[in-house]
């Protein structure tokens, strides 16, 4: 692993990202900022946060949606964890260092609306947008997202591959 920055306190977590896919193959991403750290610009973001105690991948996938986007969702909608990851960024007043799991979930219909009635306030003010992203687009992207790797990796992950990425230093 790269060496941390010394830059702020460490929270060490595990945690759930999650592919939404529409009818159409397109993946939702948040469009997103961190406001106490401007320099870093805006980016694209897959759903999904740190799990509780107690839960499990599926789990935290679960309420993640559910509280940034208002998807609800059967648990045994979400796929199985295929892509591993360790990252590591800033958000707020802490450098996060996060053991990763990438799952998908398919949904029946063309992507919605996101639903902001559940977000957290961080997240009300972190997430300023958001797009149903066609596959080809995210792959050939310039823009910046996380996981960093996204547009490399996601049509392998969605073809089925595993994927244990070397650890990425976001932020």
């Amino acid at each position: 692993m790269s060496e941390l920055p010394d830059d702020l306190p460490i929270l060490e977590r595990r945690a759930v990202r999650v592919v939404v896919l529409d009818d159409t193959d397109r993946i939702l991403l948040f469009h997103t900022r961190d406001p106490d750290h401007p320099r870093l610009g805006t980016w694209w973001e897959l759903p999904g946060g740190g799990m509780d105690a107690g839960e499990t991948y599926r789990d935290t996938a679960v309420r993640e949606l559910r509280e940034e986007t208002g998807l609800v969702v059967p648990a045994d909608q979400i796929g199985e964890p295929t892509w591993r990851r360790r990252a590591s960024f800033l958000h707020r007043q802490v450098r996060h260092v996060q053991d990763e799991v990438v799952v998908t979930v398919r949904l029946r219909g063309p992507g919605p609306d996101v639903d902001e009635a559940h977000r957290l306030d961080y997240e009300l003010e972190d997430y300023f947008g958001f797009r149903w992203w066609p596959l080809p687009e995210v792959v050939a992207s310039p823009e910046r997202f996380y996981p960093g790797q996204l547009p490399r990796l996601i049509s392998g992950f969605l073809a089925g591959e595993e994927i244990d990425e070397p650890f990425e230093l976001w932020s």
